[in-house]
């Protein structure tokens, strides 16, 4: 504030002279008390002299004005009142110059007195201005600091106390969501100021202050907006909890046992206090810059931040409407038929039909369709993310399904009959410790780091899908409405209504598919490293048993050699087998006859021929005229394959007797069995064995009897000693009794034998040797096989 000047001169009083028709010397016309009452003031003594003239030259015009007719009498009588008036006159104005000098000696005190009360005054104005915009400071960092302080006594002691609790109250982190980014920005914004190393009596803290505000205001933006948001979400599980007397009042005794300071009874009462600071803010800045002057070199940039303060709320207002607009329609209802009809009504059953009038008006071309590229893009976008997600996701599904199924298969615990041998023992071995331990433990990374994380983003794709869709359907209003100069309120909601979710869209799918995507890739490279690592164990686990397999000494080259011949070995038995499977499932179809049917197979079959006989593989029924109705098994002989259209679908068949049409899909060549080949002199299966064995061998089951030949005999060509129990050791020229020519496999290198003892048991197909009666001479012995 400036200081007032002292003033130069000082002002003076001067007596206005009474003019010559009125007496100068009356009490009631004096000159000198008018002017002194009147308090005229001149600033210097050529004032003073100035209007000394001008009162002499009033008077004297007085004369000047006197009529011209006078007479000698007259004149002198003038004259001498000139001259009594000329004398009276120096003697009035002698007084008044004396009476002047001590009325000027009053004022120059009186006016010294004003300039020091008003310099006081103005001192005392400034000092209480300063209190006033020292105090509005210190008020805005100080309550800063126990808002601080309440929200760390909320986060860190009355969270910790309130999930000790048994159990724990449901959804407790949603209570806290987004309040350590507040708690986080506040902090810094503290700490910004305690960095600057000024105290807020100093005339640069108002300076630091600002732009600590300043730089942080998009954080601050950023973390309260989220906060507020969500607030609503706070206050509804709030109420849930206090729907639940006894859990409510474990709340509330765990609010004062934390905080016994604090009078509270409940987490909104610090939980409110970020809408309460957001709102506070402008409001702090507003009182700090009307007690600043505005001649303080910090004063702008305390209108900036004013400003910018004002702008976060508005912005924070803005984003929590456009979320609030979000949460109402991204929601998915599932709606019964009952509801769907009771949601009917007169203005329901107008808008969808101005949507359905709308949709055929863009498809008929009868009125254009407002079009949107950046939103079309954006929309694009979506939906193949949206397809690639849920695509990945039903891959990733069917992953786990088939490992889970792998893993349920104990391969490990089946009977190999190879007990005993190193590579049976290290493939249970390695089996075991792939079901157990490296298999399990993969499935459960990979559920924890990619299927539930997939399925998170599937949960969030449902979202921003029905705003997209309300969009369309908010579009088809908006184009009815649009060409309209004046609005009701109803349009003005709907086309305020769009808007906002066009701008919520444009604003938020942007980062929603930037965010989306980057998952995705991320999803796709967890997957490789989580291979990569199950690799990595099942080398180190097949390292340990390599050792001790056979072909470990093999070089490199000569193993892959090996291996080579052993896979295509391996290939051309898994042909032969699969070539095998197939010659049985198209074996012909044969169906037992009835006494009735083979009657009618012998009566069609001299008539027709045993090539034209067919067998019906399910029951037909007639569809059209000439038709037959026929059921499964029975046999009918081929007249015609073609029918009188000449469609060689249906084809014209005699039933034994009767005679009609027959879709020839439900018909297949009959062949009649033939009857089993005699039994062969050589070693064979007993004929009571009716196929493969498929069942291990144990000493409770039905002896097997072996074919008795009168004239040949099996013995045991070498010495055989048994590895196992479900073997048999046998001596050089010992006789056995042969059960089957194969183990339970139908693999023919082993054969189930009884051994003179009764023990049975597998022995080598080539350790046996069948030899005529008493012509056996060990010594001798050439094998045959």
């Amino acid at each position: 504030m400036a200081v007032p000047q002292r003033p130069q001169s000082f002002q003076l009083a001067l007596p206005k002279l009474a003019s010559a028709v009125g007496s100068p010397f009356g009490a009631k016309n004096d000159p000198l008390k008018q002017n002194l009452q009147g308090k005229k003031v001149y600033t210097s003594d050529k004032d003073v002299d100035a209007a000394e003239d001008e009162a002499i030259e009033s008077d004297l015009s007085v004369f000047a004005d006197a009529p011209p007719e006078t007479s000698e009498s007259d004149v002198e009588d003038v004259d001498s009142e000139v001259f009594n008036l000329e004398a009276n006159s120096k003697l009035s104005f002698l007084d008044s110059c004396s009476e002047r000098g001590s009325v000027a000696e009053e004022t120059v005190e009186e006016v010294e007195e004003a300039r020091k009360k008003s310099e006081e005054e103005e001192a005392a104005a400034k000092e209480k201005a300063d209190q006033r915009h020292q105090l509005a400071i210190e008020e805005l960092v100080q309550s800063e600091r126990n808002y601080l302080r309440m929200l760390q006594v909320s986060t860190v002691t009355i969270r910790s106390n309130l999930q000790k609790l048994q159990p724990p109250p449901a959804h407790l982190d949603s209570m806290f969501l987004y309040i350590d980014d507040v708690i986080s920005v506040s902090g810094r914004l503290l700490s910004l100021l305690d960095q600057k190393k000024v105290q807020p009596g100093d005339p640069q803290f108002l300076e630091a202050l600002c732009d600590s505000f300043l730089s942080l205001s998009s954080d601050i933006e950023a973390a309260y907006k989220e906060y507020l948001a969500n607030y609503n979400n706070v206050t509804t599980m709030e109420n849930s909890y206090k729907q639940k007397k006894a859990l409510w009042n474990d709340i509330v005794k765990v609010i004062k046992t934390s905080a016994p300071d604090i009078n509270a009874t409940s987490l909104s009462f610090f939980l409110v206090m970020p809408m309460q600071r957001m709102a506070r803010y402008p409001l702090l800045l507003q009182t700090i810059k009307r007690h600043t002057d505005p001649a303080h070199p910090a004063y702008a940039l305390l209108e900036t931040t004013a400003h910018t303060a004002i702008a976060l709320n508005c912005h924070i207002n803005e984003y929590k409407r456009f979320r609030e607009v979000a949460d109402k329609y991204k929601k998915t209802e599932t709606l019964t038929i009952k509801d769907k009809i009771n949601r009917l009504n007169s203005h329901s059953i107008a808008k969808k039909t101005a949507r359905l009038s709308q949709h055929f008006k863009h498809g008929t071309g009868i009125a254009p369709k407002l079009v949107d590229e950046e939103f079309d893009a954006l929309e694009g976008l979506f939906s193949v993310l949206e397809h690639g997600i849920l695509e990945l996701l039903e891959n990733v599904e069917m992953y786990l399904h088939h490992l889970q199924g792998f893993l349920s298969c104990k391969t490990e615990e089946f009977d190999l009959d190879m007990d005993g041998e190193k590579e049976a023992i290290c493939y249970k071995e390695i089996t075991t410790a792939l079901r157990q331990w490296i298999l399990p433990t993969f499935e459960k990374r990979m559920r924890t780091l990619i299927f539930k994380p997939l399925c998170a983003l599937r949960d969030l794709l449902v979202g921003p899908r029905n705003l997209i869709r309300k969009r369309l359907d908010k579009l088809l209003d908006y184009e009815v409405i649009e060409a309209k100069s004046s609005l009701s309120y109803e349009e003005q909601d709907v086309a305020n209504t769009y808007k906002t979710i066009n701008t919520l869209l444009l604003n938020e799918l942007p980062q929603f598919n930037g965010l989306a995507l980057q998952m995705i890739w991320s999803h796709l490279g967890t997957f490789s490293c989580l291979h990569k690592d199950l690799a990595s164990d099942m080398e180190q686990l097949f390292q340990g048993f390599a050792q001790q397999l056979p072909h470990s000494p093999l070089s490199p080259r000569e193993f892959w050699e090996w291996a080579e011949s052993a896979v295509l070995e391996g290939a051309k038995k898994l042909e032969t087998v699969c070539r095998n499977v197939e010659d049985t499932l198209n074996a012909p179809f044969v169906q037992p006859l009835s006494p009735s049917s083979q009657r009618r197979l012998k009566q069609l079959t001299d008539k027709h021929g045993s090539g034209n006989i067919y067998q019906v593989m399910s029951a037909v029924v007639s569809s059209r005229d000439l038709d037959l109705n026929l059921a499964r098994g029975e046999l009918v002989a081929i007249i015609t394959k073609v029918d009188t259209r000449g469609d060689k679908r249906r084809w014209l068949v005699d039933a034994g007797g009767r005679r009609g049409y027959v879709p020839c899909a439900k018909l297949i060549l009959y062949h009649q069995p033939t009857e089993d080949p005699p039994p062969s002199p050589h070693l064979h299966q007993a004929e009571d064995m009716g196929g493969v064995r498929r069942h291990s061998y144990t000493p409770e089951s039905r002896p097997m009897t072996a074919m008795n030949l009168p004239y040949f005999q099996v013995l045991a060509a070498y010495d055989f000693t048994a590895r196992g129990n479900h073997e048999v050791s046998l001596r050089a020229g010992e006789q056995v009794r042969v059960l089957e020519a194969h183990d339970k496999r139908g693999n023919r290198e082993w054969s189930l034998v009884e051994a003179s003892g009764g023990q049975r048991g597998y022995v080598p197909s080539n350790y046996l040797t069948i030899m005529p009666a008493e012509t056996w001479q060990p010594s001798h012995f050439q094998p045959n096989f």
